[in-house]
């Protein structure tokens, strides 16, 4: 069997970490998890996300780096992340989602992550830490 890739984005701006609540199907409905979707025949993962992320939020995306591991969906499917920086754009739910929300390092748990996202976020949110930490704007206090 192929293993499909399905990409994340862990998207950040200034400071803070994009989380988008699902609205389908059914089983995952009002849970959170990071945007973007499968990629096609013909894509890198990178312009995957790239075009995942202008689909489903409206927005445009600088793709930086993949977060380390991947985590299986379903059979076949698997689920790897790359952080993505805001370029430009609002984001909006579009597609798949029915709301955004915007957390600081610290806030991940005020959401409830799909199982899969979870290492990923959790990645994503030491990275912006240690961003604050080192002077790189973190958008709020430590």
């Amino acid at each position: 069997m192929t293993t499909r890739v399905v990409v994340g984005g862990a998207v950040c701006d200034r400071g803070r970490l994009l989380a988008a609540r699902r609205s389908a199907p059914p089983d995952l409905a009002g849970r959170w998890e990071l945007p973007g979707g499968k990629v096609e025949d013909g894509e890198t993962p990178e312009q995957a996300l790239v075009r995942e992320l202008r689909e489903e939020l409206g927005v445009e995306t600088a793709v930086r780096e993949r977060i380390e591991g991947e985590w299986p969906l379903r059979p076949g499917l698997v689920l790897q992340v790359w952080t993505a920086r805001l370029v430009s754009g609002e984001p909006r739910p579009l597609q798949d989602h029915d709301a955004l929300r915007w957390l600081l390092p610290g806030e991940e748990q005020q959401v409830d992550w799909l199982d899969q996202d979870r290492p990923a976020v959790a990645e994503a949110m030491r990275r912006l830490a240690a961003e604050a930490g080192t002077g790189v704007r973190g958008g709020g206090p430590p």
